[in-house]
């Protein structure tokens, strides 16, 4: 591919129907046209329309309903039901669109591969917007009309000195991920005892690719340039282990894990660029026969695959200059500024109705564990000192900051992962920042007693932080702390899905932090909510259960009764596990038939519990059954 004979993106201002025709007309290869809508779930819709139908009623497909989709085609539950299911599109002239080529269809007259033009839209439900685009645009536009009256209404901002707060002439919202992925041949079996050894022992961070995983990695950077999207490196992660080389020369026996970062954005183009990131990367891997995943804990037992998210907020003067809101005046003498403090804090403080839209799924959860650098805790670091910065791997809100570039000072979120909602993830961000800058700059305190606020001992009340919880250590998370005292300090962890949504219904002061903005309502909330439980409800009944029974039942008896003392009293351990977990008898039901039984029944909270009880069990019996199998001797 080459920039001179393909078209990649089409900018908001070449979106008329004059120039649309002319572009489309020298650009025969692009066959198709999809109107992409972002559901709840995250999931965007790709349909197939004829570039000729699009061009013969281009004024409709451009000004009015783009396309239709129904309620069993976007996750909307609770919202587009059975007897109500019309969900109209319509096109976002806003954002770029871009141009999706097919690597393995060319087209006959050109000699060029075949593309279809995606145009990012939002999804409409009897007049009202329903879609994780429109959410995430209408929330900043929210949250920047009442920064805007928050700043015009006050005297002064502490940090903020250096700037006439009267100049402030508009809001950027600067926002940015980044990927991590797991690559492997697709025929290689995980080898977990080679993989955790690797990581252990850093053999493979930042070490040099070879083979076909170098190529794609590098023509995944160049096809995101070609898109526009300047990426700014890419590199091997943590995890591992080394490729082999076959007779003939090709790299065979792949299984590594790889990042990929670019440039920021703003606003919804934030989202739709790391959409359009995650397909380049994955369909230039396939063209070289690599598979890759973005799950959040592919393996388990070795690091997984996050996606932080970077947020920022800066401010654009009548003379042009553009200053970070969030960096203070002197960057050696403070950490944050008043509107730095209370984005880290609104964040914090309403984190519990924040993480149901980050972990979503059982994958998801299973990447949240001590000890693999991903953030179990609701706490921030900010540095040991002002002028010192420092970068804390074990938190879930970073401070980033550079002493000699104040405009590098934005927010690290270090929780979600690939398959975040990245839409609706920025959105609830920017909604809760919002209600902390608000008490901040409101509460009339210096910049020393905000940081005070921030990192006040648990009992202590604050003027807007929980009395009985801390929110910022410079410790390490995980050797520093017991898993009692991070409990009681930072908050208790939601361990399976349901205990995540549950947060919703436990905390309704915080989701009234969020339903507020009259962008993201109630019912939104509900509907992904309910979304997310019928997935996790539906995995563990479809795919989890029978996995683990499957796998139960390859762990057969391998020596002859009475030959081992040692050997039988094992096999009696894991007998009694097996049984435990999937036979029913005279003496009661399996743990996986009273899972299932409660999903059945929808009592969630027993389901939970089960889960939990069936993870814990079927790790004891695996490891069990590997030490009684590495026993036996042929």
């Amino acid at each position: 591919m080459t920039k001179r004979n393909y078209l990649y993106t089409v900018t908001p201002e070449m979106q008329t129907k004059a120039k649309l025709t002319k572009l489309l007309a020298a650009h025969p290869e692009v066959k198709f046209v999809s109107f992409m809508g972002v559901d709840f779930a995250g999931n965007d819709t790709d349909e197939k329309i004829p570039i000729k139908v699009f061009i013969e009623d281009m004024d409709t497909f451009l000004n009015k309903y783009a396309a239709q989709t129904d309620g069993s085609s976007v996750v909307l539950p609770g919202i587009a039901t059975l007897n109500d299911a019309r969900v109209d599109m319509i096109a976002d002239k806003e954002v770029n669109w871009y141009v999706d080529y097919n690597f393995e269809n060319f087209d006959e007259e050109t000699g060029l591969m075949i593309g279809t033009l995606r145009v990012p839209s939002f999804l409409v439900h009897n007049e009202v917007f329903v879609d994780s685009r429109s959410i995430l645009k209408n929330s900043l536009a929210y949250v920047k009309d009442e920064m805007l009256k928050l700043i015009k209404s006050s005297k002064s901002i502490p940090g903020l000195e250096h700037i006439k707060l009267k100049d402030i002439e508009d809001l950027i919202f600067t926002s940015a991920t980044e990927l991590e992925f797991w690559v492997k041949s697709p025929s290689e079996s995980v080898q977990l005892d080679a993989l955790s050894s690797s990581q252990v022992m850093q053999e493979q961070y930042w070490q040099r690719s070879r083979g076909n995983v170098r190529t794609a990695l590098e023509q995944s950077i160049e096809m995101l340039e070609l898109y526009g999207l300047e990426p700014e490196m890419g590199h091997k992660e943590c995890g591992g282990i080394k490729a082999q080389i076959d007779g003939e020369g090709h790299t065979t026996h792949v299984m590594e894990q790889l990042e990929i970062d670019w440039k920021y954005s703003t606003g919804v183009q934030t989202a739709d660029n790391e959409l359009l990131a995650r397909i380049l990367v994955k369909e230039v891997f396939r063209k070289h026969g690599l598979e890759v995943t973005f799950q959040a804990k592919p393996i388990p037992g070795v690091a997984g695959n996050g996606e932080h998210v970077h947020v920022g907020i800066a401010a654009k003067l009548k003379n042009g200059k553009v200053v970070n809101l969030m960096a203070p005046s002197d960057m050696k003498a403070d950490f944050l500024s008043a509107i730095g403090y209370g984005s880290i804090m609104g964040l914090l403080k309403n984190y519990e109705v924040i993480n149901p839209f980050i972990s979503a799924t059982n994958d998801s959860l299973n990447r949240l564990k001590p000890g693999f650098e991903a953030p179990v805790c609701i706490v921030t670091s900010l540095g040991h000192t002002p002028d010192v910065p420092s970068r804390n791997r074990t938190i879930l809100a970073g401070l980033v900051r550079d002493i000699d570039n104040p405009m590098a000072t934005r927010i690290e979120m270090r929780s979600p992962n690939p398959f975040t909602n990245t839409y609706l993830a920025i959105a609830v961000f920017y909604v809760t920042m919002l209600d902390g800058i608000k008490a901040c700059v409101n509460s009339g305190k210096s910049l020393k007693e905000l940081e005070q606020e921030l990192s006040k001992k648990y009992g202590k009340k604050g003027f807007y932080l929980e009395k009985n919880r801390e929110y910022r250590t410079e410790e390490d998370v995980f050797d520093d702390f017991s898993a009692e005292e991070r409990s009681k300090l930072f908050g208790t962890p939601p361990a399976t899905v349901w205990e995540n949504m549950h947060g919703f219904d436990l905390y309704p002061d915080k989701v009234k932090v969020l339903t507020s903005t009259k962008v993201i309502r109630p019912e939104f909330v509900q509907s992904f909510a309910k979304g997310a439980l019928i997935r996790w409800r539906t995995e563990i009944l479809n795919k989890l259960i029978p996995t683990k029974r499957e796998l139960i039942g390859l762990m057969i008896q391998l020596h002859d009764e009475g030959e081992s003392t040692w050997d039988d009293e094992m096999w009696a351990k894991i007998s009694a596990l097996r049984n435990d977990l999937a036979r029913d008898s005279e003496k009661g039901l399996s743990i996986f038939t009273r899972l299932k039984k409660a999903l059945n029944d929808g009592d969630f909270a027993i389901a939970s519990k089960l889960q939990l009880e069936m993870v814990e069990k079927m790790a004891e019996l695996k490891a069990l059954y590997r030490d009684y199998s590495e026993n036996i001797i042929d």
